[in-house]
């Protein structure tokens, strides 16, 4: 597959077939995915390996919570989990509200489950200091959780970046062994989708590029 298509048809899988992702083919993801960059290429980037059912189960366990939230807040029309817009959600709503099966089950039923960790010791956070939620950080860790899709892509696997999780990431911690001053960035299922999706709707280039300043003229070929 061109790299071009892999970047159009890399999608959210979430429903697998059940057949395996052996470690030979999983190796060779992360042999590609590997070379993504990081800040200083410093490469605090870490990837835990779970296949055990037992700590699969575990960690859709720990998803519960904040997916309980995520949907109590999609019901009363919030943007779940938003840092600017404070919930009028309480937590007795949240805690009468399901957590939904999507948001959970893949991993228990993916083949196998990746949890990408970074250490904060090595990572450059600019925006330590401003007055909002950072971001930064997940610069040297996200490229290469996405690399890791893309390649999971060409291979015929798919999965998802899931992050429910991280809200318990002391529980995240324990579980897996992870030190304290290393955060836990994303929890990626995979597996073989049921059906490889090959056409995704995203925005147009002239909705999200912009000439010269935030309000500027939308970017067109010319």
């Amino acid at each position: 597959m061109e790299l071009n298509d892999v970047m159009r048809t890399t999608f959210a899988a979430r429903d697998y077939t059940g057949d395996p992702l052996p470690d030979d083919v999983l190796y060779e993801i992360l042999e590609v995915a590997r070379f993504a960059p990081s800040g200083g290429n410093r490469q605090g980037n870490r990837v835990i390996v779970v296949r055990d059912q037992a700590t699969r189960d575990k960690l859709a366990d720990l998803c519960e919570p904040a997916a309980k939230r995520y949907a109590a807040q999609i019901q009363a029309g919030e943007s779940p989990w938003n840092a600017v817009t404070p919930t009028k959600v309480t937590d007795d709503q949240i805690a009468a509200t399901p957590a939904p099966a999507a948001l959970t089950e893949t991993h228990r039923n993916a083949s196998v489950v990746l949890v990408f960790v970074v250490d904060l010791k090595v990572v450059a956070s600019m925006d330590q200091n401003l007055d909002r939620i950072g971001v930064i950080s997940g610069a040297s860790i996200y490229p290469f959780v996405w690399n890791v899709l893309l390649a999971a892509r060409q291979a015929g696997f798919g999965g998802t970046i899931t992050t429910l999780a991280v809200a318990e990431e002391p529980k995240v911690q324990a579980l897996l062994g992870i030190p304290a001053d290393h955060a836990v960035s994303a929890v990626v299922p995979l597996g073989k989708p049921v059906k490889q999706l090959t056409k995704l709707r995203r925005n147009a280039v002239e909705e999200i590029a912009f000439r010269e300043s935030f309000d500027g003229q939308p970017f067109t070929k010319g």
